[in-house]
């Protein structure tokens, strides 16, 4: 298999992966918190290269731990989630900023951590984004329903003798675990468009959350893929031509609802 074959197969995978994940982002309305963790996952990366390890494990270490920090932040009286997000968000990267600064010999292009180099994506990468995708649809399987009940009503998912909380982390761990695979290909800074955008197109275009978990995976997938391509034949950055895509979608669809909507009217 050729690099640009394995970044075909990388894009599919995490686009899917991303347009899934991304439909608990936008009906939990995490899109904040996940754009705090995609920057968060920079400094982890840095460190990583520095200590000659594998990249993806030192931004998964990072993500969990900055995770915990978040939630620490959002507990503390007077102050929410979009605030621990938003210290999360800046601290982050500008740690990853200052160990690079620091470390002007890194062995890895800083650049790579930023916007993604999907051309270069390793077997290792593209099975990692192929199990977790696998672990996401089984785990949506499983706990789908639960998962819905309280994102839409958490007072009667409460009533009912259900607890919150396992929930909350089983979709934060969903979204850490999306954010570092999808690091290798579109970066850490450009990662939340691939996640957001396609399920936020696919929601202003169905009626119900079942059908948002079947359409936000194929749009995602087709932003990947779309992207890759319209890159290779531009030959401009692979990572930021997917993230437009992504972002051109919701607008599109957007657009498209729009139109219907004033038809409709009329």
């Amino acid at each position: 298999m050729g690099y640009f074959e394995r970044a075909l197969l990388a894009a599919l995978l995490i686009g899917s992966l991303s347009g899934l994940v991304g439909s608990l982002v936008v009906l939990r309305r995490r899109t904040f918190f996940t754009q705090a963790l995609t920057h968060a996952t920079f400094p982890g990366g840095v460190a990583a290269a520095l200590l000659g390890v594998n990249v993806l494990l030192g931004a998964a270490v990072a993500a969990v731990l900055l995770v915990g920090v978040m939630t620490l932040l959002g507990r503390v009286r007077g102050q929410g989630g979009s605030v621990a997000s938003g210290l999360v968000l800046t601290a982050g990267f500008a740690l990853g900023a200052l160990l690079q600064g620091l470390n002007p010999s890194l062995p890895i292009h800083v650049d790579t951590f930023l916007v993604g180099s999907i051309l270069t994506v390793s077997v290792g990468d593209i099975a990692l984004a192929g199990g977790v995708l696998v672990a996401v649809v089984a785990t949506l399987l499983l706990a789908g329903k639960e998962i819905v009940f309280s994102t839409f009503d958490s007072t009667g998912f409460r009533a009912a003798g259900y607890r919150e909380w396992p929930i909350e982390l089983l979709t934060l761990g969903l979204i850490t675990a999306t954010v570092v695979v999808a690091m290798p290909a579109v970066g850490s800074i450009l990662a939340i468009a691939l996640i957001a955008a396609p399920a936020a197109a696919a929601r202003l275009v169905v009626r119900t959350s079942t059908q948002l978990f079947v359409l936000a995976p194929v749009v995602g997938a087709v932003a990947a893929v779309g992207g890759l391509l319209l890159s290779r034949a531009l030959a401009v950055s692979a990572g930021a031509t997917i993230a437009l895509t992504a972002a051109a979608i919701f607008v599109l669809a957007s657009a498209l609802t729009r139109r219907e909507g004033l038809r409709w009217v009329r």
